[in-house]
């Protein structure tokens, strides 16, 4: 019988299938616990909603307009953490390989967006970056990824 292997899980190919599809629901997903602590947060003040929106944006202008200087053509977002960008204007097109290869070649790392398409090939050249962090870390990341295009 073929075993397939996730780090913490194996088993057949359908039940580890199974399994992760569970894994990435409860990973992104709150779970009942917190929703005493939701209930909290809806009686915070409008101005500390207005001020999360307000830090978001200015991160994720930071990051796009660091990305777009480095060479990625960008997909400024309006409602998520992630910024997706297309890798072929840096000369790349395996969002996979090019996700590989960023640690090692800038420290940083990405998302190929091809595992959230039905057919890969067509979100091959997409990849996306996080930007709910500290400023320092996106400055820093961009200064990295800016030698890409250098190199």
């Amino acid at each position: 019988m073929y075993q397939e292997r996730l780090t913490w899980v194996t088993g057949t190919p359908e039940l580890v299938t199974a399994v992760r599809s569970a894994k990435q629901y409860l990973t992104y997903v709150s779970a009942g616990p917190f929703q005493y602590a939701v209930a909290e947060a809806l009686r915070l003040p409008d101005a500390y909603f207005h001020g999360i929106r307000e830090d978001l944006r200015a991160k994720r202008d930071l990051l796009a307009d660091g990305l777009t200087d480095a060479g990625f053509q960008v997909f400024r977002p309006s409602g998520t953490y992630f910024i997706t960008t297309d890798i072929r204007p840096l000369g790349e097109t395996d969002g996979f390989a090019f996700c590989r290869s960023l640690p090692e070649r800038c420290g940083v790392v990405a998302v190929p967006n091809a595992v959230f398409y039905d057919h890969q090939d067509q979100g091959s050249p997409f990849v996306r970056f996080a930007f709910c962090k500290r400023d320092e870390v996106l400055t820093d990341a961009v200064a990295r990824l800016k030698t890409l295009s250098a190199g």
